[in-house]
Formats: C-alpha cells, sequence, structure tokens
C-alpha cells in the first residue's frame, strides 16, 4: 500500500443537487465539516475550478449529470473524455478511477469524470461504488495540482449515485463523506491502492446502519466508524 499522510494544498470544495432529500442527507453526514459548501441547485450554475461527473466506465455522456454537463460544455467534452479514458486505460475506465480533462471553458477549467457504474443506467445501491468514485475524485485533484500546483483550487460535486444509479440518499451522502475524509487525510500514488484499501475497509458495510459514517484508515488498522 502507497497511501501518504499529507496536508494537502487547500480545496474549496462544494456539494451542490438538484434533490432536496440528498441535500438534507449531506447536512447530516457533514455536519462536523463546516467547511464543506452545501446547497440545493444545479452544478451548472456553480463558479469553480473543476466540475466533478459521475460518469460511466466508457465515457459516454448519455444521462443525468454526463448529458448536462456536455449540453452545457458542447460535444467536445465527450471527444476529450474518452480520449483520456482510452490513452490511460484502454478505453474503459474502472470504478475507482478517475481522469481530469480541461474543459474548454473558463467556469470550470476542468472536468474530473469518475464512474460509478460500468454501464449506463446501472443499478448501484447495493455497491461501494460511490465512495470508490468521490475518493477516486479527490485523488484526481491531488494528482493534477502534484502536476500544476494550485491548478485547483475549488471543485463542485453533484450528489453521485443518487439518480441513475438508485443510491439511497443518506448512503450516497455518507459514502462521499468517506471519500472526501480520505482526500483530507491521504493521498494514493495509484487507484489500485486507493480501491483495495476501501474495498477491504468497507466491505462488511452491508451490516451497518444507514446512518453510520465511516473513516478509511489507509495504515491498515481498519475503518472507524461513527
Amino acid at each position: 500500500m502507497t497511501a501518504n499522510r499529507m496536508q494537502p494544498q487547500p480545496v474549496r470544495v462544494v456539494l451542490t443537487d438538484l434533490s432536496s432529500d440528498v441535500v438534507e442527507a449531506w447536512r447530516a453526514a457533514f455536519a462536523d465539516t463546516p467547511e464543506v459548501e452545501i446547497r440545493k441547485g444545479s452544478i451548472l450554475d456553480e463558479t469553480v475550478d473543476a466540475w466533478v461527473s459521475p460518469t460511466n466506465s466508457r465515457g459516454r455522456m448519455d444521462g443525468g449529470t454526463d448529458a448536462a454537463i456536455k449540453r452545457h460544455l458542447g460535444a467536445g467534452i465527450q471527444l476529450r473524455v474518452r480520449r483520456a479514458i482510452r490513452d490511460g486505460f484502454g478505453g474503459s475506465l474502472p470504478v475507482g478511477s478517475a481522469v481530469c480533462v480541461p474543459s474548454g471553458a473558463v467556469n470550470p477549467k476542468f472536468l474530473i469524470p469518475t464512474p460509478t457504474m460500468e454501464g449506463s443506467s446501472q443499478n448501484v445501491s447495493e455497491t461501494l461504488n460511490v465512495a470508490l468514485a468521490c475518493a477516486a475524485a479527490f485523488q484526481a485533484i491531488h494528482r493534477q495540482n502534484r502536476e500544476a500546483p494550485g491548478s485547483i483550487g475549488s471543485v463542485a460535486l453533484v450528489g453521485m449515485g443518487a439518480r441513475t444509479g438508485r443510491v439511497p440518499a443518506r448512503v450516497c451522502a455518507n459514502l462521499m463523506w468517506t471519500g472526501y475524509t480520505l482526500f483530507n487525510d491521504h493521498r494514493f500514488e495509484d487507484f489500485d491502492d486507493l480501491r483495495s484499501t476501501i474495498v477491504a475497509q468497507l466491505e462488511d458495510l452491508e451490516a451497518a446502519p444507514a446512518t453510520e459514517r465511516v473513516r478509511i484508515d489507509p495504515a491498515g488498522r481498519g475503518a472507524a466508524r461513527r
């Protein structure tokens, strides 16, 4: 395992969604992290350096948030996303991975697609995909800022998997909190380590109450429930 404890560059994090249920669930899950901004609305209205888009493994932007972003930024964004997936992952982006591509716009400067599902409209409500996808998106920010310091100082995310993936709002919020705490605490050198760490420590999550949050410990001492 190659996770590194670190003091990451401060990044302003905005959680925004059109669903009142998701917004209320975030407010409960992130109650002790007041630095995270939470509001009801469209990600398209957020002025930040990067938008995170829950996608599928092939980068086909044909539904949900993906489709709205493609309409907003133009068809060229899907070409850039699919090219990055082809060049970096052989054409299929595993759940628990992400790419960071220039958006071609002033706002946002970058788009970070991260798959919550392999195909389009897949039910992922009984999986850990939201935690994997959210953590991968944040780790992509670490990578981008390592390559070009200060290039991403703010990011907006929607309720990952809560719409097309049919993940219950409270489960979505708790799994996104898990991904966020990893962003603050650790940087992984590759996505394989990130995936294996999360899966190893959250594999029994299905038996836990929906109100519990889980902080991952990449040092290998096990997940801490809250």
